[in-house]
């Protein structure tokens, strides 16, 4: 347990030993062999006086002997009391052993938890302690980190605004979101475990399992149909129009298939009744070339109000094009940002449960963090989605409210702190005596958004600053990195929706963060003002106006 299993067994292994080894073969066992935490503690001294190298370097000391004469003589972060002391020494002499999770404090004043193993040792006739520790601390806050990430995960994908459906490759449905649900009319966990043709109308199921092991054969993230119109299948069996793109991953050598489905009877309406109008437009026209002798001043206003509906209608054919390649754009982007860590939290799951040993914890934690990681990084995406969403049907108002910059400013790097690489810090100035009236929660969603991509695309030991100061009536936010920078010809599409530098496409992001930083200062009625330059940094530049309302 506390060292290689061939060699020490346990600690009770180890205390029947202790009384026929010498001095020599006890120092060999702690000192040599032990991994963890092992000390000798002196009831009578009430202090250590063995402790092996692997036990004084987690307590943070130098040496074995800085432990012995540190004059606080406790390694917990709270002193037992005389009671609690008497009641634990009583307990491990008559029992002969006893464990508990303690914590414990470094030399340093750091604390941690432990799980710590008493057990009772004579020698020469005097009774010892035989302790041993082990440090889950990165467990405790692993587990706890692993519960919250999860959580967060199925909220997303249960919220998300498309139908998303994951089959293995057999066609049977693994996981659906509450929004696939809905769109089939399904009750709740009920598509789980059906076959996907049960989604399929009956007139072309039977293609479709065809279909299916085609694209098993040559899997690629792609749009179904073909220019073909696409029907599926509500529970009840009627039938409506969806628009359908997949994307696939591998899981221990399984092919697994993922669908984002899209229900559009309401442009299939709006295309129909364009077709309508063309067609009037078109029996006008006709009448028009047959009056055209006598009715040629009528013809000219008539031709003129036909330009205008011609153009009108331009427009409108040009506005569901833009949609229609907002949608591809988006659901290419999606597919490739969802897919990775999707497989990274299947992957690792499946790993988790092959790792069941003590000794095999760190291989376990590997894991856990990937998990987190790729959980943290769809959250991260998916809000973004929704928030263009809010902003572009209207739903977001600024609220302004009197506020303290400087505690918003602190507050909103304690949030990025997480995502800090080795050695960057974020230096703040605030220039801001009194309070300032404007919507605190939009300025917090904007710092964030600027901070992370400054930490994001700057190297370690990096130094991001941000700057605010208040002028009358006026904020200035300025927001510096030391990262890879933007070139001149990329900066003129930073706020347009999905435009990623070219020199980042490396890094996983989705195009949407300068956007939404746009869209939320025009709610503020602000301006803002980039200067970057390529292996050097950039500098975002935010001016805010407010009244203010400290003499109401």
């Amino acid at each position: 347990m506390f060292a290689e299993v061939a060699l020490l067994p346990s600690l009770w292994g180890l205390t029947a030993m202790l009384a026929n080894f010498s001095h020599q073969a006890l120092t060999d066992i702690l000192f040599e062999q032990a991994k963890d935490f092992v000390g000798l503690y002196d009831l009578e001294l009430g202090w250590f006086v063995h402790v092996n190298p692997a036990g004084y370097q987690l307590l943070g000391y130098p040496s074995a002997q800085a432990l012995y004469d540190d004059p606080i003589r406790t390694i917990r972060s709270q002193q037992l009391t005389p009671e609690e002391w008497a009641e634990l020494r009583e307990r491990v002499l008559t029992v002969g052993h006893t464990e508990q999770e303690a914590n414990l404090r470094r030399q340093s004043g750091e604390t941690f938890w432990a799980s710590m193993e008493l057990t009772r040792v004579t020698l020469r006739d005097k009774p010892y302690f035989l302790v041993r520790l082990t440090d889950t601390n990165r467990l405790h806050a692993a587990e706890r980190s692993l519960t919250q990430s999860v959580g967060r995960f199925e909220a997303v994908f249960a919220h998300a605004t498309i139908g998303i459906i994951v089959c293995n490759q057999q066609g049977d449905i693994v996981l659906a979101n509450q929004k696939a649900q809905q769109l089939f009319d399904y009750p709740t966990n009920t598509l789980v475990g059906q076959r996907i043709e049960v989604l399929v109308p009956s007139s072309i199921s039977h293609r479709h399992e065809k279909l299916r092991a085609s694209f098993n054969a040559d899997p690629q993230v792609r749009a179904m149909g073909h220019n073909r119109d696409l029907q599926a299948r509500r529970r009840d069996g009627s039938v409506f129009p969806v628009e359908i793109s997949l994307s696939y991953f591998h899981q221990e050598e399984e092919l697994f298939v993922v669908a984002y489905i899209i229900d559009i009877t309401f442009k299939k309406e709006t295309e129909r009744e364009l077709i309508d109008q063309r067609q009037r437009v078109e029996r006008l026209n006709a009448e028009l070339e047959q009056k055209v002798t006598d009715r040629t001043h009528a013809l000219m206003s008539t031709l003129a109000q036909l330009e205008k509906r011609t153009q009108e209608l331009g427009q409108a054919l040009a506005a569901e094009q833009e949609l229609g390649e907002l949608k591809s754009r988006f659901v290419s982007m999606a597919s490739h940002e969802f897919r990775t860590p999707l497989t990274a939290v299947l992957t690792s799951t499946a790993l988790i449960e092959k790792y069941p040993g003590t000794d095999q914890q760190d291989k376990r934690l590997k894991h856990l963090q990937r998990i987190r990681a790729s959980v943290n990084h769809l959250n991260d995406i998916l809000e973004e989605f929704l928030s263009v969403g809010r902003i572009e049907e209207g739903k977001v108002e600024a609220r302004p409210m009197e506020f303290d910059v400087a505690e918003l400013l602190n507050e909103t790097i304690s949030d990025v702190q997480g995502l800090l690489k080795a050695g960057q810090i974020i230096e703040p100035q605030v220039a801001c005596p009194t309070p300032v009236y404007l919507d605190p929660s939009l300025l917090r969603k904007v710092l964030v958004n600027l901070l992370s991509n400054g930490i994001k695309y700057s190297g370690e030991n990096s130094v991001v600053s941000v700057q605010a100061t208040c002028q009358p009536n006026q904020l200035m936010l300025r927001v510096q990195d030391q990262g890879v920078g933007i070139s001149a010809e990329d900066q003129e599409h930073l706020f347009e929706r999905f435009f990623r530098a070219r020199n980042v496409t490396n890094v996983p992001g989705t195009g949407l963060g300068l956007y939404i930083i746009g869209k939320y200062l025009e709610l503020m009625g602000g301006t803002v003002d980039l200067r970057s330059e390529l292996n050097v940094g950039t500098t975002v530049t935010l001016t805010i106006p407010y009244e203010n309302h400290s003499a109401d």
